[in-house]
């Protein structure tokens, strides 16, 4: 399906990507996956490649192009299952961290952080989900007890991307009983005293991608490190997490592509009863639904990332892009492991990855549930 949205430069930055991809990703991902955790080496060369921080404005080494269309490239392009979320580290630090800090920081804090978010010499995290509170945001129960100059931090957080090698975690606490003013964003650093990282988790898919628990003991994080006004956080959350959902739904779109162009092509070459398997009905039935929803998915999701261009994307808009499209591509994958037979339940083959991975995606950054329940108060009922 032609596609109007990317133009000229974008198709350039496109093949940039791809090329580190080729490069920098693709030759270790394995490597990664049996580590549970890229080497950071790989998330600095994206920084010097121009794949962190496009936002940024130029005199802090960023872009300096507030244009959300060269993140949708970076994120279809690493979305390769033989990747195993190799790349998921520079997604989450440019659509999801970074406009926290572009948003909220203040010009020392500007100063301090955007160069190294843009270099790669500091890679960014965010700390909601704790042990018993997923997507109620208003049960987070780790607090932040200001002291002077500093606040306390004491509690604890699970589930967190890029939890291990992150240098910044913007963490969510609690400030005040207030349900959803009494919560603030403050950032903790790497080696601050009385901040340990737990395990980096063992997950059914993204093995590539660290994933951890984090602790806090009291833990002085300084006043100057807080993002934004204190009481402000949840109010900073949502209007960050259509542009998260926004994401999600890009790289789920691109990974139902690929999981579809893989199950094809075996579909063609691999023989039963002494024709190709995709030539049978069935088989080519499942085939063209699959290609009539990534095509409806692809529509929807560039016209709302449009919308985004101009500012006009709604929590409900993204939350339908989100849960939808993380749907449809569990639909795909499933039917491609099926295709398969045998084989597709065989980690040597992409299939079978790209099913594991994309298990999650129905959960995080709110699960299907959650989403029909913003949109369905958006509804009135």
């Amino acid at each position: 399906m032609q596609r109007t949205i990317f133009d000229t430069d974008h198709d350039l930055f496109r093949e940039s990507a791809h090329h580190f991809l080729e490069k920098e990703i693709l030759p270790h991902a394995q490597e990664w996956q049996d580590a549970g955790k890229i080497d950071k080496s790989m998330f600095r060369k994206a920084g010097r490649a121009g794949l962190l921080g496009m936002a940024i404005p130029s005199e802090y080494g960023g872009g300096g192009v507030e244009d959300f269309r060269y993140n949708a490239v970076i994120a279809e392009v690493l979305t390769r299952g033989e990747a195993g979320g190799s790349g998921m580290c520079i997604t989450l630090h440019n659509d999801i961290c970074t406009p926290y800090f572009l948003t909220y920081a203040n010009d020392e804090q500007k100063k301090r952080w955007l160069p190294g978010l843009a270099s790669g010499d500091l890679m960014t995290a965010i700390a909601m989900t704790e042990p018993a509170t997923g997507s109620d945001l208003a049960g987070i129960k780790t607090t932040a007890r200001r002291d002077g100059d500093v606040y306390v931090v004491n509690g604890s957080k699970t589930f967190i991307t890029n939890g291990i090698n992150a240098d910044l975690i913007i963490v969510v606490v609690r400030t005040s009983d207030d349900a959803h003013g009494g919560l603030t964003l403050l950032i903790v650093e790497d080696g601050m005293e009385g901040f340990e990282r737990g395990r980096n988790l063992a997950k059914m898919g993204l093995h590539a991608q660290d994933t951890a628990e984090l602790f806090f003991n009291d833990v002085p994080v300084p006043v100057a490190n807080r993002l934004g006004d204190e009481g402000m956080g949840f109010f900073q959350l949502m209007a960050n997490l259509p542009q998260e959902r926004l994401s999600i739904a890009i790289g789920a779109v691109a990974g139902a592509e690929a999981a579809f162009q893989i199950t094809l092509d075996y579909a063609k070459e691999r023989q039963a009863f002494g024709r190709p398997i995709g030539s049978f009905q069935h088989n080519r039935f499942q085939l063209a639904e699959a290609r009539t929803e990534i095509d409806i998915g692809r529509v929807f999701v560039d016209r709302l990332l449009e919308d985004h261009l101009r500012g006009n994307l709604t929590i409900e808009q993204a939350a339908e892009a989100k849960w939808w499209t993380t749907e449809m591509l569990g639909r795909v994958v499933n039917m491609g492991v099926q295709m398969h037979g045998g084989y597709g339940y065989m980690l040597e083959y992409p299939i079978a990855r790209a099913y594991l991975d994309a298990r999650v995606q129905t959960i995080y950054g709110g699960t299907t549930e959650i989403m029909k329940e913003i949109i369905g108060r958006g509804l009135g009922v």
